[in-house]
């Protein structure tokens, strides 16, 4: 593993971090309505309009992105102790296929979790996969009675095509 990476997404990486994000999309849920080709400018765009609030940490072989996770950082209402007060969620943490099980996606928690603890985050939550909850619970991640989730939604995926039924 010494010719992988751990690291802050490079500017010029994120039309690949882009594409992770749409194989990961497809891979869950079928092939998006969004083509790659039209995808990718819009998330880069986002991503750049929203550093200050989502980092990306990427898994790098070479100069090849085989991996990534987000930490979103958000403001938490002050109180008399603390007046400057932040959270974090850990998002899109993803391995390409013919790099997994190999420890490389707990090297992503860990530079995600090591980044929340130098901006002082108070806490980090995830809302992982069944198949992820060990990767996260060996990081030091628990199970909260107190935190609680309303799906404003639902439980819809992204739309996409279902390629995965026929």
């Amino acid at each position: 593993m010494n010719d992988i990476a751990v690291r802050p997404c490079r500017s010029e990486e994120l039309s690949a971090v882009a594409a992770l994000r749409w194989q990961w999309v497809r891979e869950k849920y079928g092939t998006p309505d969004a083509a790659l080709d039209e995808f990718v400018p819009r998330f880069v765009t986002w991503a750049r309009e929203n550093e200050s609030a989502h980092r990306c940490v990427v898994l790098v072989r070479g100069d090849v992105v085989i991996g990534m996770a987000w930490l979103a950082i958000t403001g938490r209402v002050p109180h008399p102790g603390a007046f400057t007060r932040t959270s974090g969620d850990v998002q899109c943490v993803y391995v390409v296929p013919g790099e997994r099980d190999r420890g490389l996606g707990g090297e992503l928690i860990e530079a995600v979790l090591a980044w929340a603890r130098e901006l002082g985050l108070e806490r980090v939550t995830v809302h992982s996969s069944d198949r992820a909850v060990p990767a996260y619970s060996r990081h030091g991640f628990e199970t909260s009675p107190r935190l609680l989730q309303y799906e404003v939604g639902g439980d819809r995926p992204p739309r996409c095509r279902d390629t995965h039924s026929r």
